[in-house]
């Protein structure tokens, strides 16, 4: 889903940060039932809280994590 969003926007990303990202996205679905449309605003959020700055893994994790 991060792929998507990424080539959907254009974001200037590299496979790394890519990556990151989705390792994120699946930690927090994998912690909580999610509808297709919650996931999307989780990895829609990701992305925005990513190339706002925050590029640590676990930090992302705990902004996201409800």
């Amino acid at each position: 889903m991060i792929r998507t969003l990424v080539a959907a926007v254009k974001a200037p990303l590299q496979n790394e940060d890519i990556a990151l990202c989705e390792r994120v996205f699946e930690t927090l679905v994998a912690q909580q039932h999610m509808s297709e449309e919650e996931r999307e605003q989780l990895a829609s959020s990701i992305l925005h809280f990513y190339q706002d700055g925050v590029k640590d893994e676990r930090s992302l994790t705990r902004l996201l994590a409800k």
